[in-house]
């Protein structure tokens, strides 16, 4: 036995008032996969090793914040080209701009109110 913390994977787990819009944002305007459905609860895979789930607060025993102190932060390859499929699914996002540690970034929120960052390096 190692007195290690080696983590395998990562889920965030958002509890949803607007649970079905929530769901749909993730679906259909960021068209993450899904990897758990129920009928309160799905998880969406973000990579390999990290997942976003989105659970209907009004059957979880954890109740909706409104987004109040969440940002996920998601770095990307190509932050114009992930803007611009934003943009293209119909969402209204802030334009791309450079921020003081070293990175080019634009926000947005889900309908929750959950703040999400995309950002990429700059090169």
């Amino acid at each position: 036995m190692t007195n290690t913390f080696s983590l395998k994977t990562a889920n965030t787990i958002l509890y949803c008032k607007k649970w079905q819009e929530t769901v749909d944002f993730y679906k259909h305007h960021l068209k993450l996969p899904i990897t758990h459905d129920s009928d309160w609860f799905i998880e969406f895979k973000l990579t390999e090793t990290a997942h976003i789930s989105v659970a209907d607060e009004r059957r979880a025993s954890i109740k909706s914040r409104g987004g109040a102190g969440i940002t996920l932060a998601l770095q990307v390859e190509d932050i114009a080209g992930a803007w611009q499929f934003l943009c293209d699914s119909g969402l209204k996002i802030d334009p791309v701009r450079e921020h003081a540690w070293g990175a080019h970034v634009f926000y947005f929120l889900d309908p929750e109110g959950n703040r999400i960052e995309v950002w990429s390096p700059k090169k």
